[in-house]
C-alpha cells in the first residue's frame, strides 16, 4: 500500500471562530504535535483528508505537506459531529526518521479454524498489540494465520511472528485466538408429585375418597 499523502494549509490564526469558519469552507482545522512539544497548526481539505485516511490504521504513518514543509505522521485523533458524523478536528503526531517509536498494531486473523469446521466457536479477545520499533519497520497490521487452530487451542502473543527490529512491548501470555466448544444448555428437571397408585391406602389424616365409608 503506498503511503497517504495529504495536502494542508499552515493555519495563521486559532479559536473556535476560526475554525467554525474554516469548516463553512469545507475545511478541517488540525495540530501536528512534534515530540520534542512543538505544535503546528493546519486545516485541511475535509473531502481529500476523508477520502485518504479511510482504510488506515493508528499506525499507519501519513505524509501531511503544508506550505513546502513535510511531515511523516500518524493520526492520532478525530473528533466527530455526534449530529452528522463530519470530522470537526484532527490531531497528528509527528513520526522522526531514525527515531524508535511505539505504536499499537491491529491484528488481523485469517483462515478458517480446523475446529470451527469441527462445531468449536472461535474467540477473539484481542485485536491489537503494542510493539517498539523504527518508523520505517512499523507493519500497519499484523495477519495472524488461525487456520490450524483445533478445538481447545489458543494462540498466544509470543506466537505472532515480528518483523526484523520489531519488539514486542505487550504481555507475551495474552490470548489472542481459541476455539472451544459451545456449552449444551440442558433443560431443567420439574419434579413433580406422584399420583397415589390406584387401590393404595389414603395417607393417615387424609379424607376418604368420594363414595367411600368411613371406618
Amino acid at each position: 500500500m503506498s503511503q497517504v499523502v495529504l495536502s494542508a494549509k499552515n493555519r495563521q490564526s486559532t479559536g473556535s471562530a476560526e475554525s467554525r469558519r474554516l469548516r463553512r469552507s469545507g475545511r478541517i482545522p488540525a495540530v501536528l504535535y512534534g515530540r520534542s512539544g512543538r505544535t503546528v497548526p493546519l486545516d485541511l481539505d475535509a473531502q481529500e483528508f476523508t477520502q485518504g485516511v479511510k482504510n488506515i490504521s493508528e499506525s499507519t504513518i501519513v505524509k501531511v505537506e503544508a506550505d513546502g514543509k513535510s511531515y511523516d505522521a500518524f493520526v492520532k485523533a478525530t473528533q466527530r459531529s455526534i449530529i452528522d458524523g463530519n470530522i470537526l478536528h484532527v490531531d497528528f503526531y509527528e513520526v522522526e526518521s531514525g527515531v524508535v517509536l511505539r505504536a499499537r498494531v491491529s491484528l488481523h486473523l485469517s483462515g478458517n479454524p480446523v475446529g470451527v469446521r469441527e462445531g468449536g466457536i472461535l474467540e477473539n479477545p484481542l485485536h491489537e498489540i503494542e510493539v517498539e520499533c523504527l518508523p520505517k519497520d512499523l507493519p500497519e497490521r499484523i495477519e495472524v494465520d488461525i487456520s490450524g487452530l483445533k478445538v481447545n487451542q489458543s494462540i498466544h502473543v509470543r506466537d505472532i511472528p515480528l518483523g526484523n527490529g520489531v519488539k514486542l512491548i505487550s504481555g507475551a501470555d495474552q490470548v489472542v485466538a481459541l476455539v472451544k466448544f459451545a456449552k449444551v444448555e440442558t433443560a431443567p428437571v420439574v419434579e413433580t408429585e406422584a399420583a397415589p397408585a390406584a387401590g393404595a391406602a389414603p395417607a393417615a389424616g387424609a379424607a376418604p375418597a368420594a363414595g367411600e365409608k368411613k371406618a
